[in-house]
């Protein structure tokens, strides 16, 4: 009989990052289905199959699978984290709020955070198998490092938080840089950006400089020679192309970033970052070994190793997950469901 397993989010985010999970399930000839309680379900396709709240119970999924830092309790199955992005300064521990029996982990910088905390707390489980995301566009980078374009191309992004964007800051730097023709530009914004700022970038488009709407970022990544950002935790994303990235004043800067605290100063470090530098190549390769090392393209299929893995051990950790009832009551509330918990 087919497994069943429910790919739930909240945010449409979560479809790139569960479709290869998705296909990684049916090529087992196991079955899918969708659970959404906020932007996403709009934009299922064909074949995928979109559940209730008592459609999903009686489905009876052996696992709930989720990029957020939530997910309903009262559902049947194994509840697993695969987290939605890489570490962009956000402490880690924010995804502990009990709703998880395992985190599936990126690398082994995270693996070693949540393998302390799992230690200490005792209520959930920690496997390293690589983020599902990316399992096509590890596929498609596979092979050396691209020569560069001719103009080079520079990617733009930036995130929506007002206190760690620098989009308005580098506003006049982006228009006066893309209009000389000397680089190539595309510009992209976290879907929560603030609607003026990304109509003045928008306005800003010419024969040099595109605004993608793309929903899935990794696709721009391959058309790009290098990206310039602030503290996005795509930039961790984009670093595992071996490729330069530019910031300004990144949270947590490093070897592997050029991070600058002044406009006058994205110019030169652009140019610094497009020559390529040997010591700056060696640590993004450093870097990228330590978020995500896994070039294979199959973290999909990691994951449900480690959930079959995880069922086969007992299907439980050695204590119970903590009660955390205003959470849970909040959830309910906003999926309007009050019946039983019973998830097993």
């Amino acid at each position: 009989m087919p497994k069943h397993y429910l790919l739930y989010g909240s945010e449409r985010y979560a479809l790139a990052i569960l479709r290869p999970l998705q296909a990684a399930i049916r090529a087992r000839g196991d079955e899918t289905a969708w659970f959404f309680d906020g932007p996403g379900a709009e934009d299922l396709v064909e074949g995928e199959r979109l559940l209730s709240v008592e459609e999903v119970r009686r489905w009876k999924p052996i696992a709930v699978l989720t990029p957020g830092n939530h997910l309903p309790h009262f559902f049947p199955g194994v509840k697993v984290e695969v987290f939605h992005g890489f570490d962009a300064g956000k402490p880690r521990h924010i995804y502990i709020r009990g709703f998880f029996d395992l985190y599936c982990t990126t690398g082994p910088r995270d693996t070693a955070q949540f393998q302390v905390l799992a230690d200490r707390l005792g209520h959930f489980a920690v496997t390293e198998t690589g983020w599902p995301k990316l399992d096509p566009f590890m596929r498609e980078i596979a092979g050396a490092l691209p020569p560069m374009r001719t103009p080079p191309v520079i990617l733009y992004h930036s995130t929506f938080s007002p206190s760690w964007s620098a989009a308005e800051t580098l506003y006049e730097e982006v228009k006066r840089l893309s209009r000389d023709g000397r680089w190539r530009w595309i510009v992209t914004f976290h879907p929560k950006m603030n609607p003026d700022t990304r109509a003045k970038y928008k306005a800003l488009e010419n024969e040099h400089l595109r605004f993608a709407e793309d929903d899935n970022i990794l696709d721009l990544f391959p058309q790009v020679d290098m990206m310039c950002s602030d503290t996005s935790s795509a930039l961790s994303e984009f670093l595992l192309t071996g490729k330069p990235v530019v910031t300004f004043k990144n949270r947590r800067p490093g070897p592997q970033l050029i991070d600058i605290h002044d406009a006058k100063d994205f110019e030169p470090a652009i140019a610094r970052a497009l020559s390529r530098p040997p010591e700056l190549m060696q640590a993004i390769a450093d870097f990228g070994a330590a978020i995500h090392p896994y070039r294979d393209g199959r973290s999909s299929e990691r994951v449900l190793d480690a959930i079959d893995a995880f069922i086969a051990r007992g299907g439980r950790n050695r204590k119970r997950k903590p009660l955390n009832l205003w959470r849970k009551l909040k959830l309910r509330r906003r999926i309007g469901y009050w019946g039983p918990a019973r998830t097993r």
